[in-house]
């Protein structure tokens, strides 16, 4: 079923990549898919990265084929100004975020001034301590809003191990604050809907490749792709359309 796949779209984290490793076969398979005419783009939910950040750390690995990247930082900030208008907000999470929430011309909350916060915005913060995590639960308790780049609970990097994901984060402040965050990456539309315009396909003719059944399974069937479930070490899914072991065998099903 997927030799009339026109457009791929990849989850890294797990899938391409695990941390500063590409998955055997990755490179060759992306592109004889490119070779083949097909169209790919990459997209993840990495709380930490721009498109630009991500399609460097693909060349640099080898696939030089990569033309397209979409994360939840190319929009946090307009999802802010869509639900919430011009916000003061409190960003615990990295600088990148921050940058990218400033750009879209809102203005931003130092930890010590928390209380002037009308958003909250939290994403994988590498310096996490008690204090940051406290000030973010009593400002999103204040405003009742609370966003987020993703609920993934585990970021997957070399050697199978993992990293809490920005998921885990966002889950103790929800659990203090008693607020339920709003979520700009995958499951939700956006980002796929984005993927799927820029490579100039119908959701019927692109398939969502990835390893989280939440994440892109969920999320790929929502807007109508087709699914790919690459599972190594794993079982298959109700959720997917097809499940693989391997980057060859998703060549071999691609026809390439």
């Amino acid at each position: 079923m997927l030799e009339r796949v026109r457009g791929f779209v990849f989850d890294l984290d797990g899938c391409v990549w695990n941390g500063n490793t590409l998955s055997p076969g990755a490179a060759e398979t992306l592109g004889r898919l490119v070779a083949a005419g097909r169209r790919i783009a990459f997209l993840t939910n990495n709380s930490r990265a721009t498109a630009d950040d991500i399609l460097g750390r693909l060349h640099a690995l080898g696939v030089t084929v990569a033309e397209h990247a979409f994360t939840p930082l190319e929009i946090i900030g307009d999802v802010i100004t869509q639900r919430f208008g011009p916000s003061r907000v409190l960003v615990i999470g990295a600088p990148e975020v921050a940058a990218m929430i400033t750009r879209a011309g809102h203005t931003l909350v130092d930890v010590k001034d928390y209380r002037a916060a009308t958003v909250v915005t939290v994403g994988n913060d590498f310096d996490l301590s008690y204090e940051r995590l406290t000030v973010a639960s009593r400002a999103a308790a204040a405003t009742g809003r609370l966003i987020t780049p993703n609920v993934d609970p585990r970021l997957p990097i070399e050697g199978g191990d993992f990293l809490p994901g920005c998921g885990a984060l966002v889950a103790a402040v929800s659990a203090a604050s008693g607020v339920s965050p709003v979520v700009v990456g995958k499951p939700e539309p956006p980002l796929f809907r984005m993927a799927l315009e820029r490579l100039g396909v119908v959701p019927a003719d692109a398939a969502m490749v990835g390893d989280s059944v939440p994440s892109d399974m969920r999320g790929g069937r929502a807007v109508g792709m087709r699914t790919v479930l690459f599972a190594p070490h794993g079982e298959p899914a109700p959720e997917a359309d097809v499940t693989i072991g391997s980057f060859t065998e998703l060549a071999r099903l691609a026809g390439v």
